[in-house]
């Protein structure tokens, strides 16, 4: 069997840096502005007002429980952004009221899910349902223990019809919680205050229920038994922990305050054992690329008619800058390849935006960052060895979608296309998706989009998710008004001047949709992060694709599939 060679990417960076590295950086600064917003939740009135209870915030706790509170990754960040609810004195509902971060806990990865007891005292809004159901099964996929820091006053009841009903309306996170317990994932809730209805549903069924003397958990709080049954009790006195601890057994211990209950989840986390990630390093300790990721804003530029070289990205993303390309000379439209990140194996599948040969007219050249018959049969390829091997894959997205034309449909890319669609439909493997740029029509699909189940999808500030960009779909929109060039045809000013705003403002509102912020805010994308961050999320994401086993084939690499497939291609000699 073959010895699995890593071989130098990249190049160093030059100087002076392309005027674009400054505008990415003004985007950043941005995305750390929204990021505060949201992390302020209502106020510092309502963090004060926290306090005074003798209570931590939601972010607050979180931090005390992770092993380093520089590394916690949260997903979900901007859902809602923006969004007034409840009529003419509506409020924000900054992260939809819930945080859902990756956090280590004690060696091991998590999934923390806590209510912002700083919005409306933990209330669920229209899409935190969805929000928390997102975050369970990204757990559940990875297998990695769920904790939920709960903090609830039930739903925000001026929407309850967004939240109530729906096929993952509130009722189907009682559901994940069901299949979580029955998948073998564990399941730890620390109750902190507030817990009424579904909020006291949500931490039943955990392995382990810890409850502070400020914590109630109740189907009804007290101002509706008092209306409905004319008695004069305190939530506390209806379900406190004497109730739930001594008495129903609906919780397994009480704690005096919040750091002693954190204290006692990190506790309940260590029992749990080591990660398995060490074992399947097989021997290769983490190290950061060769050249820095914070170099990034200086290599992709951020207008999506700008190309670049992929092979300056991987090199910034992959561990010493060292990379298994296969099939190089096949489908020149994509790159794939084995790296290390985390010191882990990773399948890495990535948008060639340079010029490639054309494979059927010798001495023509096809523009990059389009999917080709031959781009999608080499992805289907790895992306199925990949799979058979247990390798997580990673996606680089920036894709401006499939190729069309006769050539396109006589070469039958359909028929390829579904055969991409079929594996990515069917991967067992974890799949981890960047939209680095352009993610756009079916070729968003095709590389393993949201709509098909990605572990996790990031976002950065320059990504534009869309069927098509703005000026495309306004030509198209208005195309029985153009002719062969796309110039207006007609010779009244008046029409003309018409069809021209007319199509300005179909661009201009297509632009505004493709914005990260708006996928993030309906939850089309999991998190914006900057381009010098996607290597950390990476590091963390893998890792946890690696944390336990026996939950899926992992082999090892003497025996890999993709040995085959290099020999069989030339690849090896």
């Amino acid at each position: 069997m073959a010895r699995l060679q890593l071989m130098p990417i990249g190049t160093e960076m030059k100087t002076p840096l392309p005027a674009f590295w400054e505008e990415l950086n003004e985007k950043d600064q941005n995305l750390d502005v929204k990021r505060n917003e949201v992390k302020a939740g209502w106020g510092e009135k309502y963090q004060q007002r926290v306090h005074q209870k003798g209570k931590r915030t939601t972010h607050e706790r979180i931090a005390a429980l992770a092993d380093n509170p520089d590394q916690i990754f949260p997903v979900g960040t901007f859902v809602n952004d923006g969004e007034i609810f409840g009529g003419e004195r509506g409020r924000p509902s900054p992260a939809a009221g819930v945080i859902t971060s990756f956090v280590k806990v004690n060696g091991l990865w998590t999934m923390v899910i806590a209510n912002d007891n700083t919005v409306a005292s933990g209330s669920w809004w229209p899409q935190t349902p969805e929000k928390i159901i997102r975050a369970q099964k990204m757990a559940l996929k990875l297998r990695i223990p769920v904790i939920y820091l709960v903090d609830c006053s039930g739903l925000f009841l001026p929407e309850q019809s967004k939240t109530f009903p729906g096929a993952t309306g509130a009722g189907h996170i009682f559901k994940m919680n069901s299949v979580l317990s029955a998948a073998g994932v564990p399941q730890i809730a620390g109750v902190f205050g507030d817990c009424i209805a579904g909020g006291g549903y949500m931490p039943i069924i955990s392995d382990k229920v810890f409850m502070t003397e400020q914590a109630y958990m109740v189907i009804a709080g007290a101002a509706l038994i008092q209306g409905a049954k004319s008695q004069n009790l305190s939530s506390l006195d209806i379900g406190g922990a004497d109730v739930h601890v001594h008495l129903s057994a609906c919780a397994d211990e009480r704690v005096p305050d919040d750091d002693t209950c954190l204290l006692r989840i990190s506790q309940e986390i260590q029992k749990l054992g080591s990660s398995a990630a060490d074992y399947y390093r097989q021997g290769f300790a983490p190290q950061p690329p060769s050249f820095s990721s914070e170099e990034l804003n200086a290599v992709i530029p951020a207008s999506g008619t700008q190309p670049y070289d992929v092979k300056e990205v991987i090199s910034r993303l992959v561990d010493d800058s060292l990379f298994w390309e296969l099939l190089p000379e096949f489908g020149q439209e994509v790159m794939v390849g084995v790296g290390r990140i985390n010191g882990l194996y990773v399948g890495l599948i990535a948008n060639n935006q340079m010029l490639s040969d054309h494979p059927h007219q010798q001495g023509q050249k096809r523009p990059g960052g389009i999917l080709y018959r031959e781009g999608v049969s080499k992805i289907s390829i790895f992306s199925r060895a990949c799979n058979d091997d247990g390798i997580p894959v990673v996606w680089l997205q920036d894709i401006s979608g499939f190729d069309i034309g006769t050539e396109a449909e006589k070469q039958g890319l359909l028929g390829y296309g579904s055969s991409l669609i079929y594996t990515n439909s069917t991967n067992e493997t974890p799949m981890i998706t960047v939209l680095l740029r352009k993610a756009s029509g079916a070729g968003y699909y095709a590389m393993s989009g949201l709509p098909y189940d990605p572990v996790l999808q990031l976002s950065t500030p320059i990504t534009r998710l869309s069927v098509m960009e703005g000026r495309t779909l306004a030509i198209g929109a208005f195309n029985s008004k153009l002719d062969d060039n796309f110039q207006i045809i007609t010779e009244d000013e008046e029409e003309r001047e018409a069809i021209a705003k007319g199509m300005k403002e179909v661009e201009d509102r297509i632009e505004q949709d493709m914005d990260p912020f708006k996928a993030a805010k309906q939850m089309d994308t999991d998190e914006v992060v900057k381009l010098s961050e996607v290597r950390a999320y990476l590091e963390a994401a893998v890792e946890m694709c690696y944390q336990t086993y026996g939950t899926r084939r992992i082999k090892n690499p003497r025996i890999w599939s993709l040995h085959d497939l290099s020999l069989a291609t030339g690849g090896l000699r």
